[in-house]
């Protein structure tokens, strides 16, 4: 049996967030950097960042030029810093012209029912598998006949994961969740909560969430002793 630490992370999420793919690559990150080999545990929650998002999505300049008041100009240069930052940890985005912003709760569906029914390992690699369908692949994640591939590449049957899709009680419980973590005062992702104790908001450096980690597990430590 391992005596490496055991941490459990949970990060409050959406699949369509470009932050939250380079927040979870800086936390990656941080834990090669520790003294001591960390055995982490990514569990991944749903939040949507437009939940009145419609069926058919919406141009994302379009998107935040309403949602923000930016400019065009100001437009360009976050998906520039957005860029490098992805650069920085090892994930490509690739913006395109007209690219559109979707509706993510069929993709939260899939996410909740593979944490609970596979674990979260297999939960892990579905949400980087939405991510680069997304951000890289411009792929439409509110499409169910895509999401339903990427399941399926994934490991679950198709037919088993378009039943989830249709299960109106699983409906019920994402909702659910996601209303317990605005309750809970997190109005912006990522929110990365570190041994189900300590929240840190945003993409933060890779130095800082290994300070985060040292202190938690320094903590976990001495009420032990």
């Amino acid at each position: 049996m391992s005596d490496n630490p055991k941490l459990r992370i949970n990060i409050v999420s959406d699949v369509v967030c470009p932050w939250c793919i380079i927040g979870y690559k800086q936390v990656e990150k941080a834990l090669t950097m520790l003294p001591d080999q960390i055995e982490a545990e990514f569990w991944w929650h749903p939040f949507e960042l437009n939940p009145h998002m419609p069926a058919e999505g919406q141009d994302v300049a379009e998107h935040i030029a309403e949602k923000y008041g930016t400019t065009p100009e100001q437009s360009a240069a976050n998906r520039s810093r957005i860029s490098e930052a992805g650069k920085s940890v090892g994930f490509e985005f690739r913006h395109r012209e007209g690219m559109r912003i979707y509706n993510s709760f069929k993709a939260h569906k899939l996410l909740t029912i593979f944490a609970n029914e596979r674990g979260p390992g297999a939960q892990t690699q579905l949400k980087l598998a939405f991510f680069r369908a997304y951000f890289q692949e411009g792929r439409d994640v509110s499409d169910e006949n895509i999401l339903l591939d990427i399941a399926e590449a994934n490991g679950m049957a198709r037919e088993t994961a378009k039943s989830w899709l249709d299960d109106d009680a699983l409906t019920e419980a994402v909702r659910a969740e996601q209303a317990e973590w605005r309750n809970r005062d997190i109005q912006g992702v990522p929110a990365i909560i570190f041994d189900q104790k300590f929240m840190v908001p945003g993409a933060q450096s890779a130095e800082t969430f290994a300070n985060v980690i040292s202190r938690v597990l320094a903590k976990r430590e001495a009420a032990e002793a």
